[in-house]
């Protein structure tokens, strides 16, 4: 191949790769199988409703020192909680700027609730995330892209779009460039994060989008950034912006 020809090779993946991102949104759904869209779409077969269960248990759970439960506050049934609200998340502080995931604030809530800390990412406060999220199950991801959140949106994007690892590839490449070619037998999704939490196949549990970064990372054989890095809270909030305009499906099936 000539350097002409190269050139032109290039022109058309980076126009290709323009069009996807600018297309309008696709849910990872539609990239699944159909039986496996079946499994997402029944509530008794879905293998993220035992994740549902634990968290709702939970949730209503009296913590033994406090005698306080999150039921308290926002209901048996979370029924108090504003799903227009959840719909937000991540939400951006206006206070210190912070961008604030619903996985770090369920935990500043247990810490009210319970003197037992939990770690981030610990099963138990997985299964209070996944049974939160998915109170607001059809409604359309919302998060904020104008004032305060635009900033650091542009910074999201630029880790989206920067290359990691032994592989050399970016988040951009495989959601942008890449979405709906088949790698390993199995379509190339968007990458959205309107699913999630969500139950994956691939390692048999359920996963928050935290996770899931860190997964993808690894995947490139890349040094996954800390858990709750600005790095994970930058990418987490551009890559739950891409899926605005989506309906809530947690828990989903993914691969």
């Amino acid at each position: 191949m000539n350097s002409l020809s190269k050139i032109f090779l290039i022109a058309i993946l980076l126009a290709v790769g323009s069009s996807v991102l600018a297309a309008e949104p696709k849910s990872g759904y539609e990239y699944l199988k159909p039986e496996t869209q079946r499994l997402q779409d029944d509530d008794f077969e879905n293998p993220g409703l035992l994740a549902v269960e634990n968290g709702e248990f939970l949730f209503n759970e009296v913590d033994r020192k406090t005698g306080k439960s999150c039921a308290d506050c926002h209901g048996v049934s979370g029924e108090k909680l504003n799903v227009n609200r959840l719909a937000r998340y991540p939400v951006v502080n206006a206070d210190n700027g912070e961008i604030v995931s619903l996985h770090t604030q369920l935990m500043q809530c247990r810490s009210r609730v319970s003197d037992q800390a939990l770690p981030r990412n610990h099963a138990d406060l997985l299964a209070l995330e996944t049974f939160v999220r998915r109170l607001a199950r059809g409604q359309k991801v919302n998060v904020q892209t104008d004032g305060i959140a635009a900033p650091l949106l542009k910074e999201g994007e630029a880790l989206f779009r920067q290359r990691y690892g032994l592989i050399d590839i970016s988040c951009y490449q495989c959601h942008g460039m890449y979405a709906g070619m088949m790698v390993r037998g199995q379509k190339i999704s968007q990458g959205q994060g309107n699913g999630f939490p969500a139950y994956r196949l691939d390692i048999g549990e359920m996963s928050n989008m935290n996770q899931r970064i860190t997964q993808c990372l690894t995947l490139m054989r890349a040094e996954p950034f800390p858990d709750d890095s600005k790095e994970i809270r930058l990418l987490e909030l551009y890559l739950m912006s891409r899926s605005n305009g989506l309906p809530i499906e947690t828990p989903a099936v993914r691969y």
